[in-house]
């Protein structure tokens, strides 16, 4: 039994050569940087854990390089400038404040009900910035994001009636009447529920 206590490496004590070493890979992990760059060329250098909340830059990235604190480049070349600035916005924050669960089905219509502040005042947005962002944590695979874009577009629809959806998103509704009808007839079941 002592024999073997004594060859556990908890028994002596690290050299001070050993801590120097495991605390300086530890600081440039911290400290390696991935460059984004976005659909219009332009380049956020981020810190990897930042990148890393992204599954696709994650399955991007060569281990590799994430070992020699080298700084990696990323293209993301089906997000655009404007939005990856939020993405980043967002990742930063949630590493430093986690997001609450979203209850489903939402509890409010009001975001500020469902999630915190900031993520609530985050997602107050032109709706094209929305929807661009809901395809940027979808292509990026950022499951926090998308949760938070998608349940605030569902708060925009919830205790609406079809014309106020048409109106809210400014959706044209192409059914003649009749076809309008019909349709609400096969589907009458949704409208009991």
């Amino acid at each position: 039994f002592f024999f073997l206590l004594r060859q556990a490496s908890f028994f002596y004590p690290t050299t001070k050569k050993q801590a120097h070493k495991s605390k300086s890979n530890k600081m440039d992990v911290e400290e390696t940087k991935v460059n984004l760059v976005s659909k219009d060329g332009k380049t956020f250098s981020v810190p990897l854990k930042v990148a890393k909340m992204s599954e696709l830059v994650k399955s991007m990235m060569d281990e590799d390089a994430e070992d020699e604190g080298s700084s990696m480049e990323i293209p993301l070349p089906n997000v655009k400038s404007e939005v990856l600035e939020k993405v980043i916005e967002f990742c930063q924050h949630h590493l430093e404040e986690p997001m609450t669960e979203i209850e489903k089905p939402l509890k409010s219509q009001v975001m500020g009900d469902v999630v915190q502040k900031w993520y609530a005042d985050f997602v107050n947005l032109e709706q094209v910035l929305l929807f661009e962002l809901i395809l940027a944590a979808n292509y990026m695979d950022i499951k926090p994001l998308l949760d938070l874009t998608c349940a605030t577009t569902a708060s925009m629809i919830k205790g609406k009636s079809p014309d106020e959806i048409r109106t809210t998103f400014n959706i044209t509704n192409d059914f003649s009447p009749e076809e309008e009808a019909q349709v609400r007839e096969e589907n009458k079941w949704c409208e009991e529920a």
